[in-house]
């Protein structure tokens, strides 16, 4: 991400916060649809980290309307919600890159799949991505 939107920077923010946990719900799809015998434990796991992801998504797609809307006269109080929103977007990729690890580590299917194991390493470094975006924008605002 270019770092000179100045005034367009929460928006550009949250459209990056919204490409990736879309990436992330549909990671979660990939990662079941490449381990077929995946342990039901991961593959339950997976499902929840999907209806969560997508429903980070969507509410990342509210605030990027309230901020298209507020037509760059944008209130504090909204300025405010979407750093908080951003830093819970952290949060929640940080999580999932922990979980995808425990998965590549933990089942027995995925060690005996290397494509899986590229596959899952390339999910957490995209994730890790995002989190790098996120935690420079925070950073920025301190």
């Amino acid at each position: 991400m270019q770092f000179y939107y100045g005034s367009q920077m929460p928006l550009r923010v949250l459209d990056e916060a919204e490409f990736w946990k879309e990436q992330e719900a549909e990671h979660t799809v990939v990662m079941r649809e490449l381990v077929r015998n995946l342990e039901k434990e991961y593959v339950d796991a997976l499902k929840r980290w999907e209806d969560v992801l997508e429903t980070t998504h969507q509410h990342v797609r509210r605030f990027v309307e309230s901020v298209i809307r507020s037509d760059n006269q944008m209130p504090p109080a909204l300025y405010q919600q979407v750093l908080d929103l951003v830093t819970f977007c952290l949060q929640e990729s940080v999580a999932f890159t922990q979980f995808c690890r425990q998965v590549k580590h933990e089942s027995e299917a995925v060690r005996e799949n290397p494509t899986a194991q590229v596959v899952i390493d390339h999910i957490i470094d995209e994730s890790d991505y995002f989190i790098g975006i996120a935690q420079t924008i925070l950073y920025g605002q301190n």
